[in-house]
């Protein structure tokens, strides 16, 4: 743990002391270097001067030869494929039929209200089940079991 705060305490003080330091740039100023494009434009005849080609093009796959082509192939097959997955997609899913028939029972159970109502009839019977086939446990079997209703 010592050998931790000795460390620490070191590196405290380097970086402390670093502080104080002026860093001198030893690289040349913009004004000194030269741009590609103009050498090229300088060394051919104003007749020939041409743009030279970007050499370090890595093609997506869609075009080899034309930049161009390939980015644009690639950003429109990108979009058509968000497009038609995300958003018609979603439409389908959307108006897909209702297979869990979650509609269909809610309907049915109006319709089913509506009937027993109509008849005078309570909206659920008390009797659904006949009670004789329910087995319940005696008081004896449920002891200090709290039961809560």
């Amino acid at each position: 743990m010592s050998g931790v705060m000795r460390f620490q305490m070191v590196a405290l003080r380097r970086a402390i002391s670093n502080g104080n330091r002026r860093f001198i740039s030893t690289s040349k100023k913009n004004s000194d270097t030269v741009n590609v494009a103009e050498a090229a434009c300088k060394s051919q005849d104003a007749s020939q001067a041409t743009i030279p080609k970007r050499k370090n093009w890595v093609s997506y796959g869609f075009d080899h030869k034309s930049k161009e082509a390939d980015r644009n192939a690639l950003h429109s097959i990108m979009f058509i494929s968000v497009t038609g997955c995300l958003v018609l997609g979603g439409y389908y899913f959307m108006y897909l039929p209702d297979y869990n028939l979650r509609d269909w029972s809610q309907r049915e159970a109006f319709l089913e209200l509506q009937r027993r109502e109509a008849a005078g009839l309570p909206a659920i019977c008390k009797d659904l089940i006949d009670p004789s086939n329910i087995v319940l446990p005696t008081d004896e079997e449920l002891g200090d079991t709290e039961i809560i209703i």
